[in-house]
């Protein structure tokens, strides 16, 4: 049977000595909190992959557990042509939890591991798909399809406040009605934990009332609390066929399927070599803050961003047209 993904691994004292039971309970508890380390959708990632692993090496006659470099090299191979770069150094690391899971030793610098990869990269490299930014113009369209009815009312406050809120989607649909402080300047707005926040210390971000009262994040939001008289739990939950109202939130791959249902009633296309999904609200945002102004530094702040040069890619994105060298030409 295949290893729990813990990290790290919680095992008893190494010179092999049998645990008392106090001892034994230490350590479950231990392992239970070992095991949440990893946010659930990369256990759920890893797990996926870790099988597809075993079932190929079953199917090839390696054995899985511990594996050696070369068949680890062996089996990125055979995704060569139908797996991206991202896919196969996910499935690397995936393989890589599960032996250290089971103490087994993991070397994904080998030289045929490293080189494998090297040489897929070479002859297989295609550009990464991103995700298209929705800045202000595409979001006033798309939020101007949604009606006064339920499903509009919680189309329109979700897709606002993610975007003025610069919020992953998982933050999004992770909104309780307890993490909001609503005043007549705007809404406070506190995020639990997030992809920068593993630990959970938690961090607050603040998005005042819009000018217009179509757009304003902050009323389109107490639109929706009333209208789904939601005092607490889940802000953004799924609306049945009837107008029944889920308890439960909305799953993270909803906010992409509402932004491309608003999409098609709006018309709003993005370019071939993109994307249109959730993570596009936060793109969006960097985008528009840098067109109008805002430092480096205050986007950063608002979006959580660790490292600059994640950001300042948004950023070079933004700025291709506009501080393109080549309007001094003069052409």
């Amino acid at each position: 049977m295949a290893p729990v993904v813990r990290t790290p691994s919680i095992a008893g004292d190494a010179d092999g000595a049998v645990p008392t039971t106090a001892q034994q309970a230490a350590l479950d508890v231990a392992k239970g909190y070992a095991t949440q380390a990893l946010a659930q959708a990369t256990q759920r990632a890893y797990r996926q992959d870790w099988e597809d692993f075993r079932g190929w090496c079953r199917r090839n006659g390696w054995p899985a557990l511990p594996a050696a470099p070369t068949t680890v090299a062996a089996y990125l191979g055979a995704l060569a042509t139908t797996h991206s770069r991202a896919t196969l150094k996910r499935r690397l690391a995936s393989i890589g939890q599960y032996h250290k899971a089971a103490g087994c030793d993991w070397h994904p610098g080998h030289a045929a591991i490293r080189a494998t990869l090297q040489g897929i990269q070479r002859l297989h490299a295609t550009p990464a798909v991103r995700a298209a930014a929705l800045t202000t113009e595409e979001i006033t369209r798309l939020v101007a399809t949604c009606d006064g009815g339920l499903t509009g009312l919680r189309d329109r406050a979700l897709i606002l406040v993610g975007y003025a809120g610069a919020l992953r989607r998982s933050e999004l649909v992770g909104i309780a009605r307890e993490h909001l402080t609503i005043t007549h300047v705007g809404l406070r707005l506190f995020i639990p934990s997030s992809k920068t926040d593993p630990e959970g210390e938690g961090v607050e971000i603040g998005i005042p009332k819009g000018a217009q009262a179509a757009t304003c994040p902050v009323r389109t939001l107490e639109a929706w609390l009333r209208a789904s008289a939601t005092t607490v739990g889940p802000v953004f939950r799924r609306i049945d066929m009837w107008g029944g109202i889920d308890a439960a939130a909305l799953h993270p791959n909803a906010v992409s399927t509402i932004l491309r249902r608003r999409a098609t009633l709006a018309g709003v296309t993005v370019p071939a070599q993109e994307r249109l999904s959730a993570h596009g609200l936060r793109a969006g945002f960097v985008t528009e803050a840098y067109r109008q102004g805002a430092r480096d530094e205050q986007i950063m702040d608002h979006t959580r961003h660790r490292d600059l040069r994640t950001m300042r890619g948004y950023v070079r994105r933004a700025k291709l047209l506009s501080d393109s060298p080549v309007k001094l030409l003069g052409l």
